[in-house]
């Protein structure tokens, strides 16, 4: 039997893996690099001083918990050389596939001896849904272990050239890149171009998920803050967000709300969310980066689905 270690999405899937008939050490991926500036240099000091920079100035993470947390987990997998394969397993969504292409940019340098293999949720039955590891049944992981697709050279390299232009201030060879994709990583594509429709609209300055939290503010009956998070949630396509991140969108956007209790925007909220009025002047800041770009630097255009450069 070859020794195996299994790289998690995150604590509630090692959770559950723990519990499934699968042998091996296992690890878990605790960043959520679909946020905040990336150097392409995964595990490198300046790449973790950037991290911990970002999720304390974003979200307050004390630099106590980061080193107990991501760092010790980091450190961990360092120390994990013996095993002859590693298996990913990671969703379909933005969250999960930028986190995962990270994490095979420094397995192709740190562990080429061994053989990669994905677990990859996703489409998993005939409908068009997608699922999460964590909605799954012991039976369908266990399954999807056995499923497991061992990732070739080509792939790696792949993934890793994604990470590589996902790090760099040029979304648009990053764009360019993702329809060239023949790899086993079938999911990235779609996630890296919600990616792409992260960046502010040519028509109101707002993105794609900053115009759908105006767009259900104006126009459902919203009683509290928590409703709008609850709608995101619920209603996200491929981002994979949680509750922390649509926190922290409202709280940007609160000039445009009169009230959060009920819902409530103002006139300029209704004319931004109606993309009658552009918000750009007022929510562009400096210090807000998707990956190795500013957020600010490009705009999206809606109607060709195409960047522009400032």
């Amino acid at each position: 039997m070859a020794k195996t270690l299994h790289i998690t999405n995150g604590d509630s899937f090692t959770t559950v893996l723990n519990e499934l008939n699968i042998s091996g050490d296992i690890i878990t991926w605790r960043e959520m690099l679909c946020e905040g500036k990336t150097i392409n240099e995964v595990g490198s000091e300046s790449f973790w001083r950037q991290r911990y920079e970002f999720l304390n100035r974003a979200y307050k993470i004390t630099k106590d918990t980061f080193i107990n947390r991501t760092l010790k987990e980091y450190r961990n997998l360092c120390n994990q050389k013996s095993q002859e394969e590693i298996v990913l397993w990671f969703e379909y969504d933005l969250f999960c596939q930028v986190n995962m292409i990270a994490v095979l940019s420094w397995l192709k340098k740190n562990r080429s001896d061994a053989d990669i293999f994905l677990a990859c949720s996703g489409k998993e039955d005939a409908t068009d849904k997608l699922y999460a590891l964590t909605e799954l049944s012991k039976e369908k992981l266990e399954k999807l272990y056995e499923n497991r697709v061992l990732l070739t050279k080509d792939d790696i390299e792949y993934g890793d050239y994604i990470w590589q232009l996902y790090c760099e201030n040029n979304p648009i060879r990053l764009q360019n890149a993702i329809k060239q994709n023949t790899s086993e990583l079938t999911y990235l594509s779609k996630a890296m171009e919600s990616h792409i429709h992260r960046f502010p609209s040519l028509k109101n300055g707002l993105n794609e998920l900053e115009n759908k939290m105006l767009e259900k503010s104006l126009n459902k009956q919203l009683k509290s803050k928590d409703d709008i998070i609850q709608e995101m949630l619920l209603d996200q396509g491929i981002y994979g967000f949680g509750d922390i991140q649509f926190v922290k969108m409202a709280n940007n956007l609160r000039p445009l709300f009169k009230s959060f209790n009920p819902v409530k925007l103002t006139k300029t909220g209704a004319k931004v969310a109606e993309k009658l009025e552009n918000y750009y002047p007022n929510i562009r800041s400096d210090k807000e980066y998707l990956g190795g770009t500013p957020k600010y630097s490009f705009l999206f255009m809606e109607d060709s689905e195409q960047l522009l450069k400032l």
